[in-house]
């Protein structure tokens, strides 16, 4: 029998695409209302929920292992999840990067998330560079596969952090920007915030991307996260500015209130207030 999805016409699908989808579709097909009314602050699904068999064909979401769906209500301008583990949860490999490093710097991490963590992010930046050079080579795309599997895991039993919040908030309220695109787009600003109050996992990070820099001190090597992290980004071709997708600087304090909205924001070693918000809001802009 038919059943009427009164909001689908508002509903757009962010991050994994074809798995996210498939997994609010297997909420709303059973339950009232539409896979809005189920996002992780809201009401949980129930076990009515249709079982979701996930396989991967681009390497950057993790969504293939991780409980989560990503929804964007264009009308309401928004982007939220669907979260709970009744669901099994960007389209470019950088977030493959973000969802292990945020791991890293998430109150929830342990020795777990290391383990997987830092060998997807030792992956990403050998072969991401390598993926974007030779496209069909099935070695890299396999390498980058493996890394977004371990994210993927990562998020499952961890979380994310702040850029993810921002990114979250720009691809609701500016549907046509990609989901990494938006990662890409924050990354940098959020890197001179944040990596005073994670000093570790910034230098490794850096230096994992950057071997040069391995006989820097943490702390030195830490300053240097934000130049790092903006060349990689400029090398794989993502390195742009909220300006450049069209976003008006008259919405940069709007924006600012929408990166608040989701708590991953809080979850971040360094939590940012209203004001510092629209700091790096302006400072990707």
């Amino acid at each position: 029998m038919a059943r009427e999805h009164k909001a689908d016409d508002e509903l757009g699908l962010g991050g994994g695409s074809s798995m996210d989808a498939a997994k609010a579709i297997a909420v709303e097909a059973t339950h009232e209302g539409s896979a809005w009314d189920y996002l992780f602050y809201k009401k949980e699904p129930t076990n009515k929920t249709l079982p979701v068999i996930s396989i991967s064909s681009t390497s950057g979401t993790g969504s293939q292992v991780a409980q989560e769906s990503e929804i964007t209500n264009t009308a309401e301008r928004a982007k939220r999840a669907q979260y709970h583990p009744l669901i099994i949860t960007a389209p470019t490999g950088f977030d493959v990067f973000c969802h292990a490093f945020e791991s890293t710097i998430h109150p929830n991490r342990g020795a777990y998330i290391d383990l997987l963590a830092w060998e997807a992010i030792e992956l990403v930046a050998e072969y991401l560079p390598k993926v974007l050079d030779a496209p069909k080579n099935i070695d890299f795309r396999e390498k980058m596969a493996w890394a977004d599997t371990l994210a993927g895991l990562c998020i499952a039993s961890a979380g994310v952090t702040l850029p993810h919040g921002m990114g979250m908030a720009i691809g609701g309220m500016y549907p046509h920007v990609a989901h990494g695109e938006s990662l890409a787009i924050v990354y940098p600003a959020c890197t001179s915030f944040t990596a005073s109050f994670a000093v570790e996992q910034y230098a490794k990070m850096t230096k994992t991307f950057n071997p040069k820099l391995k006989e820097l001190s943490a702390k030195e090597a830490a300053d240097a996260s934000t130049e790092t992290i903006t060349d990689f980004l400029k090398k794989i071709g993502l390195y742009k500015k909220l300006s450049e997708v069209n976003m008006p600087e008259s919405e940069i304090e709007l924006l600012a209130d929408q990166c608040m909205v989701l708590p991953d924001y809080e979850g971040n070693p360094r939590v940012a207030s209203r004001e510092e918000m629209i700091g790096l809001v302006k400072e990707s802009y």
